[in-house]
């Protein structure tokens, strides 16, 4: 077993990648403000806006190939060589991005090679959070497994946080309005690239995880694809945990940001601090959230997510848009991030503790990746696009009736801390009832 240095340098460089990853992905729904006149030309703002929406959504839908094919090289070959790969892939879409032509220099060839980067870059993240859920889950001990899995989260939400701190340093200190518009943007991808290079030297050094390795020496070659497909309910498990979870994240982060400023009518500047300290005190609750389902079960706390989560979305949403006053904005942000918390802290070590080491990576990606899909990615442009049609309030309640489904998963579900299929309890406990 290794000591806890080495598992605490495992840890640190399976995270430090993932807040590498994110924070490429993150820099685009950050500066989209500013760069959606350079791709997307109107003079409507919202248009502007809707059609960058419609390119982050089409990053998330080809997140399933990346979970798919990353998920299958992780379960064969190893955590280690995926996530390397996919630190690399993110590399090159935030490369492409930091050179791309406007419109007004290659015309509608500009959007086709933004989309190109932001395909590349969501199959890098397809690829990433199974695989790195799966190497968190693997290098932690059986009795913190919730603790030090939060850490992805950690990581992912100090991603996103140094992505709007990146865009409040520069609009504060360092550029006008106009230069960000005019280049400025572009300063964020081209560190993003770079920040990849180190994430990749960290990866190709990180050690690989012992339960790979030991499956790896026992069992045949199979194919995990066809291996998965014999864990229906499993499968269906992760969707529903998934649901809920990534409508509820993406509204109250990503989202969240254009929402102050289109719908409760706060400055860019006012939003970007919110923003900025929310996801601060949101990240340091990861950690807490995952040591109290060590101590309590991961369904007490998933439960927490879904029941509050189901009665307090739309009254949160609704406040939201009746304040001008940012104190009170931030203060209703930060209730909706407790209640998320249930969900972000723990959800990749629920769903890694449901399948074996021989097919987890794909089992956790795929299935999630799917999920994130067709609602996490889609939830921007569906909040912009209700908005413009002047329905908004239609989205408040389609995010309650997503966490709603969730939330009944939740109460039938066995608790993974006590029925899971981890190396060391395969030999004592029986496969979880679902």
């Amino acid at each position: 077993m290794p000591g806890v240095r080495q598992r605490l340098r495992s840890i640190f460089s399976g995270s430090v990648g993932n807040l590498i990853e994110w924070y490429d992905f993150y820099i685009y729904s950050a500066f989209s403000l500013y760069f959606a006149k350079a791709f997307f030309p109107s003079g409507n703002p919202l248009v502007e806006q809707l059609n960058t929406a419609g390119v982050f959504a089409l990053g998330f839908l080809v997140r399933p190939l990346g979970g798919w094919a990353m998920g299958i090289s992780a379960d064969l070959h190893g955590r280690r060589a995926a996530l390397t790969l996919s630190v690399s892939l993110m590399c090159l879409g935030s490369l492409i991005i930091a050179l791309c032509p406007t419109y007004q220099q290659i015309g509608v060839a500009a959007p086709g090679v933004l989309i190109l980067a932001r395909l590349l870059q969501g199959l890098s993240l397809g690829g990433e959070y199974g695989t790195s859920a799966t190497y968190l889950s693997e290098v932690a001990t059986s009795r913190h497994r919730g603790f030090y899995s939060s850490f992805q989260y950690v990581t992912l939400i100090l991603g996103q946080l140094l992505a709007t701190v990146t865009l409040l340093v520069l609009q504060r200190l360092v550029l006008t309005q106009e230069q960000l518009e005019a280049w400025g943007w572009r300063i964020p991808f081209v560190c993003g690239a770079s920040l990849s290079v180190f994430g990749f030297y960290m990866r190709r050094n990180m050690a690989e995880t012992e339960a790979f390795q030991a499956e790896a020496a026992k069992r045949p070659v199979r194919h995990p694809m066809r291996e998965l497909l014999n864990h229906p309910r499993e499968i269906a498990l992760v969707v529903g945990l998934t649901l809920g979870g990534t409508i509820a994240f993406y509204t109250y982060t990503v989202y969240m940001q254009k929402f102050l400023v289109n719908s409760v009518g706060l400055s860019r500047d006012q939003a970007t601090l919110i923003s900025v300290a929310s996801l601060f005190l949101y990240m340091l609750l990861q950690p807490v959230f995952g040591f109290v389902s060590d101590k309590v079960g991961r369904r007490p706390v998933l439960l927490w997510f879904g029941v509050m989560g189901t009665l307090c979305t739309v009254p949160l949403l609704t406040a939201l848009t009746r304040t001008r006053d940012a104190w009170t904005a931030f203060l209703l942000v930060m209730a909706a991030l407790v209640i998320v918390s249930g969900y972000t802290s723990i959800n990749a070590v629920v769903k890694a503790e449901l399948f074996p080491a021989s097919i987890r990576a794909l089992g956790v990606g795929l299935p999630y990746a799917l999920t994130v899909s067709l609602f996490g990615g889609t939830a921007e442009y569906l909040g912009t696009w209700l908005k413009l049609s002047g329905h908004e309030t239609w989205f408040f309640w389609y995010v309650t009736a997503c966490i709603l489904c969730s939330l009944l998963v939740y109460l039938f579900m066995r608790d993974t801390q006590r029925e899971h299929r981890f190396a060391e309890a395969e030999h004592e406990a029986p496969r979880p009832r679902l």
